[in-house]
């Protein structure tokens, strides 16, 4: 017997299904496939749904739907899968995103390997070669939170706050990566630079990502970096992608 998923009403205004207490894959996994499962299930009373770390959430006006009529629903649904295993929703895109290391482009490289007990070209081999999925989209517009890393980067925030990295930073903790949608205060380590949009407000579609599409960050030089910033206008930063099966 498991304590998870858990099925919970916000306010009036939806419900949440959780699936974990904490981060980790398969919870990451039901939440995706769960979602899309209620996408696909096109009910009217939902008109929205949306995903955190380990949650999927309904938009529901309970004041005009019985919640437990929903919860039931939502309990025969869960049970016609192993959402923990299930397969990963269709139509997810793989971006490569160009990304120069250390320098002080991203100061702090040599600091997050320090705290990881690695030496820094070790640091950029294993982050370049990673292959990480959007795990939610949040705190800024389009930005993401993006793992897991292997335990080797299960380090901490840092205890003191940077007053700025720039718009495109990756940044580093707890076995996740970000890339910095805007100039913004944080407690996590800058290790490298992008000049990867993840928000364009002016394209039909503004969240350059969605949560379940992969991402890598391979390394190249500043020389590199520099002429993509010359040559690049679609706000792409040179990325390429390729749509997963």
């Amino acid at each position: 017997m498991t304590d998870w998923p858990r099925i919970n009403t916000v306010g009036l205004s939806g419900v949440l299904v959780t699936f974990a207490g904490a981060m980790s894959e398969p919870a990451n996994r039901a939440a995706l496939a769960f979602r899309a499962a209620v996408d696909n299930e096109d009910w009217p009373e939902v008109t929205e749904t949306s995903t955190s770390l380990v949650s999927t959430f309904l938009q529901v006006d309970l004041s005009s739907t019985p919640a437990e009529a929903m919860k039931d629903r939502l309990e025969a649904l869960l049970k016609s899968c192993d959402w923990f295993s299930a397969p990963l929703p269709s139509g997810r895109k793989l971006w490569h995103v160009p990304t120069v290391y250390g320098t002080d482009l991203g100061p702090q490289l040599e600091e997050a390997a320090q705290v990881a007990g690695v030496d820094p070209d070790a640091a950029i081999r294993e982050i370049s070669t990673s292959r990480v999925r959007v795990l939610t989209i949040g705190f800024a517009p389009g930005q993401p939170y993006m793992g897991e890393l292997s335990e080797t980067w299960n380090i901490p925030r840092q205890q003191g706050l940077t007053k700025s990295v720039p718009a495109g930073a990756l940044v580093i903790a707890i076995r996740q990566l970000i890339v910095f949608t805007n100039d913004t205060p944080t407690g996590w380590r800058h290790i490298g630079q992008t000049h990867f949009k993840t928000f364009r407000p002016n394209e039909a579609e503004p969240f350059t990502l969605a949560p379940g599409d992969e991402l890598t960050f391979p390394a190249i030089s500043r020389a590199e970096y520099d002429e993509i910033g010359r040559k690049d206008t679609s706000g792409l930063g040179g990325a390429t992608q390729e749509v997963l099966a």
